[in-house]
């Protein structure tokens, strides 16, 4: 996590081997990066950038076929993992579609699955999908179903590096988190222990609650000089992440309802 400009997007294109480090290295399977070829890295991890444009008229099972090309494989196999990554990510029946015919969020899912098709396999080895704000541009039903296709990719020895700019995601999703403020490290840890208010507030500047109900907690932010329980800033909706809470039971005791009906996400009844 982190505000714009915290070099997230500059750390994760490092890691990616798009940027050259100024000082140390990067290393995959202790061997390090600067002795990969584009290649041999191709197999090694995916990168999903926050903008991807196709310039020609290709059908989605085209794009998603594209990840495959580093492999070396036989026509029916790529054929059987398309099929496969079009299954898991819901785009079955989008295969014959025009991509530029699709919106964006259908865009951002067609780039997903097809670098969730450049790592598809049962390999030894550990491989890495990079995501940069990879949710920016979907809905919330969209962001779920994102999000919870990467988590899935562990049972295939992929771990998944992400930036999320919603903290309520990250609270759902991410097993380790990372906040950086001007290229610097503010936490480094388990998502349970690092995301603490204090955190939140030294990264951001801006002051927050943190919630919990159960196992779950969520970050309602505050209004500079005023309430932290009520926001108008867009960067996190309330809830987002957690649709099956019920705000209504985890804030009673907490916020008065006349503040929380002055949030800029709806109204809610006290029942």
């Amino acid at each position: 996590g982190g505000a714009n400009g915290a070099g997230k997007s500059t750390l994760l294109r490092i890691i990616s081997g798009e940027l050259k480090p100024t000082y140390g290295d990067i290393s995959y399977y202790d061997l390090p990066l600067s002795i990969y070829t584009p290649k041999m890295l191709s197999k090694v991890r995916a990168t999903l950038p926050q903008h991807t444009t196709v310039n020609f008229p290709f059908t989605v099972m085209q794009v998603v076929e594209i990840g495959r090309y580093p492999h070396v494989t036989t026509r029916k196999e790529n054929e059987e993992i398309i099929v496969q990554v079009l299954e898991q990510t819901g785009l079955t029946d989008y295969a014959e579609r025009t991509y530029q015919t699709l919106s964006g969020g259908e865009k951002q899912r067609v780039q997903m699955a097809r670098i969730m098709a450049q790592l598809w396999g049962q390999q030894k080895e550990p491989r890495f999908l990079l995501l940069d704000e990879p949710t920016s541009s979907l809905d919330l039903a969209q962001q779920q179903m994102l999000l919870q296709q990467a988590a899935n990719l562990k049972q295939q020895n992929i771990g998944v590096l992400a930036i999320l700019h919603d903290l309520n995601l990250a609270l759902q999703f991410a097993d380790q988190i990372l906040f950086l403020k001007k290229g610097k490290t503010v936490a480094y840890g388990k998502t349970e222990e690092t995301v603490t208010e204090r955190v939140i507030e030294e990264t951001y500047e801006h002051p927050v609650r943190l919630i919990r109900d159960g196992d779950h907690r969520i970050v309602v932010p505050g209004k500079i000089g005023a309430s932290p329980y009520i926001s108008d800033a867009p960067t996190t909706t309330w809830c987002r992440s957690c649709p099956a809470l019920q705000p209504n039971k985890i804030l009673k005791s907490n916020p008065t309802f006349s503040q929380l009906n002055s949030m800029p996400y709806g109204k809610f009844n006290d029942n």
